[in-house]
């Protein structure tokens, strides 16, 4: 199975209904394996479309990426007492991939969507692994908090070294994508067919149940409503699921892939709206990206990071419990390039 045919194949799934946090842990794997997925297409679609438009296509993406400072002063992960923790040669490359929802002018903004992509030595698979924003973890620097605060409170950076404690492992590349270029991108490829499972209204847009055509600003607005929800942001999560699948099948169909005015145009929206870390630089996005081009969907595996359920803090805060014994085990596999034997 193609990952187009993976996508296509969840797509009537979507939107079914239910409520509480019994639903999120049933459905939540579902929904999390489609971003993961999308999130993977986001990369390989630039590179896919280099091979066929080199020259023009080449010049875009390189001028288009930008590059931070989004890693950690050389920093290694450390245990509970502070001690530093062995990292083994060749296991593989870790990248973790940030989608935030700052509008433009935002300072302090929380991370929406955090992904852990583990490409192991041998690339033959991948593994992606989603991290819930509101982990109950320690923070570096601060107490303990919600994960996606630690982007809040020191950007990708303390993010990062965030996520290498809790797991004990290097991250060695970062990935920044903004909720605003997922507009540009919508409109590049003549805007999508979006399932809604709950009315709302946003930004006079007026959204009913059942398949929508969007484009780019009313599928923002579509996404960034919450307040009208029934679930609020868990709602919101599944509105952005459904968008995301609707922009990568749309992306993946002939109609853009064999159009090289669409898929030039939707190339520029995707790769403008990326920022990578300090030390990736484009040749060796291409060089990762093209030795996976053969990847098929029984070679991804998706993985949610451990929790043991709901609570709350002890501030009053709605959270996820960390499973930290499985946690340990996720990060182990990890660094020793074994994820084939973690359950």
């Amino acid at each position: 199975m193609t990952i187009h045919e993976e996508l296509t194949g969840e797509l009537s799934g979507e939107g079914d209904g239910g409520a509480g946090p019994d639903r999120r842990k049933r459905s939540g794997k579902r929904r999390n394996r489609i971003v993961l997925v999308a999130a993977l297409v986001m990369i390989l679609v630039p590179v896919v479309a280099i091979g066929t438009y080199l020259a023009y296509l080449n010049h875009v993406v390189t001028d288009n990426i930008k590059q931070e400072l989004l890693l950690p002063a050389p920093n290694p992960p450390t245990d509970a007492q502070g001690d530093a923790i062995p990292q083994p040669a060749g296991t593989g490359t870790n990248y973790l991939l940030i989608g935030n929802d700052a509008r433009p002018g935002d300072t302090g903004s929380r991370s929406d969507v955090m992904v852990l992509v583990h490409v192991p030595e041998d690339r033959a698979t991948v593994q992606l692994i989603h991290f819930p924003r509101d982990l109950w973890v320690p923070i570096p620097g601060h107490r303990e908090a919600k994960l996606n605060a630690a982007y809040a409170f020191g950007g990708a950076p303390l993010l990062v070294q965030t996520m290498q404690n809790m797991l004990g492992v290097d991250i060695d590349h970062v990935a920044v994508i903004g909720f605003e270029g997922f507009k540009r991108m919508t409109d590049a490829v003549g805007g999508v067919e979006v399932n809604v499972a709950e009315p709302s209204t946003s930004d006079g847009y007026r959204f009913t149940t059942g398949t929508m055509h969007m484009d780019g600003d009313m599928a923002l607005a579509f996404v960034r409503e919450r307040k009208q929800l029934s679930e609020g942001d868990i709602s919101r999560g599944q509105r952005q699921q459904a968008f995301i699948k609707a922009l990568m099948l749309k992306t993946l169909s002939k109609d853009v892939l064999l159009n090289p005015a669409k898929l030039a145009t939707f190339v520029d929206a995707a790769t403008s709206n990326l920022t990578v870390d300090q030390k990736l630089d484009v040749g060796q996005m291409r060089s990762q990206a093209l030795a996976m081009r053969n990847l098929r969907g029984s070679d991804i595996h998706f993985i949610t990071a451990p929790f043991t359920g709901f609570g709350w803090s002890k501030d009053g805060q709605s959270i996820d419990v960390t499973d930290w014994p499985k946690m340990k085990q996720l990060g182990e596999a990890i660094r020793t390039d074994t994820m084939n034997s973690y359950n």
